[in-house]
């Protein structure tokens, strides 16, 4: 059986229901089966689901984005931090103009020294997941060659370069 694209719809909340990140309104995700482009709990709750069909995935921190990590916690000077302007807690930035460079979160400003916190923001929590799947089609040969579901869903264009 060949690898599948599928498309689906979703709402995140909390552990308290807050909504944390949602796409129905707008594009629905995309993502080829298999090739690690959704957290795996995710992907897992969504396997099997066909279109028009809804679940409520339960992503526990081992299959989402880990539990949180105090040696990604650092304190560091302010002038090793690359943004201009003032710094508040809770903004976050990239460490490198590369695009693949991490992400980090001000945790604390104290005078000229920064907290800085390297996990994910979601690190640590459970995650509920209502999901709608859209879609559901074989994978081309050029997602597969590339490892990743084409953005627009067509699947033959190279949108996702």
């Amino acid at each position: 059986m060949q690898r599948q694209v599928v498309a689906f719809h979703f709402t995140l909340r909390d552990a308290q229901g807050r909504v944390l990140d949602f796409s129905v309104g707008g594009d629905p995700v995309r993502y080829l089966e298999g090739a690690g482009q959704i957290l795996e709990g995710l992907e897992l709750g969504l396997k099997g689901l066909q279109p028009g069909e809804s679940r409520r995935i339960e992503v526990p921190p081992e299959q989402g984005y880990g539990h949180r990590d105090e040696a990604f916690v650092h304190r560091v000077p302010r002038s090793q931090i690359p943004v201009e302007g003032e710094l508040r807690a809770g903004e976050r930035f990239q460490t490198e103009p590369d695009p693949q460079a991490p992400i980090v979160t001000i945790a604390k400003v104290e005078g000229d020294e920064v907290t800085l916190d390297g996990n994910h923001p979601l690190a640590g929590m459970t995650l509920f997941f209502e999901v709608e799947v859209v879609s559901r089609r074989e994978a081309t040969e050029d997602e597969l060659r590339k490892g990743a579901a084409a953005s627009c869903g067509c699947g033959s264009c190279d949108c996702q370069d």
